[in-house]
């Protein structure tokens, strides 16, 4: 029986994702609740960011917005938490919900079809892969559709599977949907252009923080799948992480990247082009930077395999609830 226990709950939402993910049927016709969470943001951006206010002006009304924002996200899964617990099927209902804000299907679907397109030539796989990175497409040569693809899988591990779910088992619904907020904050309005360094401070700040730890769990489970993945090295993955992380932009992430890296033998990060600007940034590993379509095949096996590996971790969570219960 699922009850409410977090740790199952948390694995039965991860295996509807995994089985079901984002079915595109349902959503050409109601839209997704991260579409309407960003839809808000953008709404809020466009009223409060005035370009005429002062750099602090802007750091109090990005910081309000990023409150209010959360606010309600954490609300909304209180919300959806009672009106679940009300019902005979709770449990089945909350991890139904819960599995709408996890994304492992959909990145390994969009890292896959980057895949195919570099199978099928450079200007598919240049637009596959404009779905999971926001660097310039068109800049990109083979070898970096295949690392961006990469990299994309490693970030996004702790984004959008560790860090929901860490959340969702520490503070149920409402944590789980205070992050998404936060996430989706950060990847809107958290950069350093002119426009959104103030009015994005906060929101990028409290990103970095919420993802901090999850970033870290992502690269030891990333190492640990390593033992069992073929062709990958868990050793090099832990060297890896801890020598190069650190030097990466983003705090963090680095650690799945270079814990990625170092796995299979590559170099991921390094320079790369954003909306007509490049971004010179610390190479994750010291491996191959030529990557091919079979590399990212590569990098999608060992997602899988962390994915399973924090499968387990949450099923032994929940063993040893029943066992102390």
């Amino acid at each position: 029986m699922l009850a409410f226990d977090p740790f199952a709950l948390a694995l039965a939402a991860l295996a509807v994702d995994a089985v079901v993910g984002d079915p595109p049927a349902l959503y050409r016709r109601v839209p997704h609740p991260v579409a309407l969470l960003g839809r808000w943001i953008e709404a809020l951006e466009a009223r409060l960011n005035d370009a005429s206010a002062s750099d602090a002006a802007r750091l109090v009304r990005g910081g309000a917005a990023t409150l209010a924002v959360v606010l309600a996200a954490a609300g909304a899964g209180a919300l959806v938490h009672a009106l679940a617990g009300a019902g005979p099927a709770g449990g089945v209902v909350e991890a139904v919900a819960a599995s709408v804000f996890i994304a492992y299907r959909g990145l390994r679907d969009h890292v896959r079809a980057v895949a195919r397109g570099m199978e099928s030539g450079l200007e598919e796989a240049r637009a596959a892969v404009a779905h999971v990175v926001g660097r310039d497409p068109a800049s990109l040569d083979g070898s970096a559709v295949a690392r961006a693809a990469v990299e994309s899988t490693a970030e996004n591990f702790a984004d959008g599977v560790v860090a929901p779910l860490f959340w969702y088992v520490l503070l149920g619904l409402p944590g789980l949907l205070a992050y998404k907020a936060i996430n989706t904050l950060d990847s809107m309005v958290g950069h350093r252009d002119p426009r959104h360094r103030s009015f994005g401070r906060v929101a990028a700040r409290v990103d970095d923080a919420a993802s901090w730890l999850p970033a870290r769990l992502a690269a030891v489970l990333l190492a640990g799948a390593a033992v069992a993945v073929p062709g990958a090295r868990a050793g090099a993955a832990v060297r890896a992480a801890v020598r190069d992380a650190g030097r990466h932009r983003s705090v963090n992430a680095g650690w799945p990247e270079a814990a990625m890296a170092g796995a299979l033998g590559f170099a991921l990060a390094g320079p790369r082009r954003y909306a007509g600007r490049t971004v010179e940034d610390a190479w994750m590993g010291d491996g191959r930077q030529d990557l091919g379509p079979k590399d990212v095949h590569a990098g999608l096996r060992l997602y899988a395999g962390a994915t399973a590996l924090l499968a387990a971790l949450l099923a032994a969570g929940w063993a040893a609830g029943r066992a102390a219960g």
